[in-house]
């Protein structure tokens, strides 16, 4: 079931979003993860429309949107694979007409779910706090 975000999820949707995070991004050093829970947890969550993925009382996924943005989609590492990613993006799709993302070029695997989803690349950038390439992607 996919629910709104509330205040009691917070720890359970940050473990989630560090473990990803690293598992993902093996190009990205593990402590640039770990320095940015902080912002995480008091900036990025409590500005966002985050909603979570929930199954047996327990979270295994979020996607947070601001403005048209979908600046966080993140699934246990566990659970991926499962469809959880998939259901997340649905749903993010369905509160907005259309929507942007950014990915690092080197995440092979999220682009390519992305293009699956019906995401275009239509720009590409340098991420200023890793210094890794990363694209713009709309739908």
């Amino acid at each position: 079931m996919i629910r709104e975000y509330r205040s009691e999820d917070r720890e359970s949707v940050l473990k989630i979003w560090l473990r990803a995070s690293v598992e993902a991004h093996c190009f990205v050093e593990p402590f640039f993860w770990h320095e940015r829970l902080k912002d995480m947890r008091d900036q990025y969550l409590p500005n966002s429309e985050t909603y979570v993925y929930e199954q047996a009382s327990k979270i295994l996924g979020f996607y947070s949107l601001v403005d048209d943005t979908l600046a966080a989609l993140f699934v246990s590492p566990q659970a991926q694979g499962s469809g959880i990613g998939m259901t997340l993006l649905q749903d993010a799709q369905k509160r907005r007409e259309s929507l942007s993302l950014s990915v690092y070029k080197d995440n092979c695997r999220a682009i390519g779910f992305y293009h699956r989803c019906g995401f275009a690349i239509v720009d590409e950038s340098t991420d200023p706090h890793t210094g890794h390439r990363q694209l713009t992607m709309c739908c």
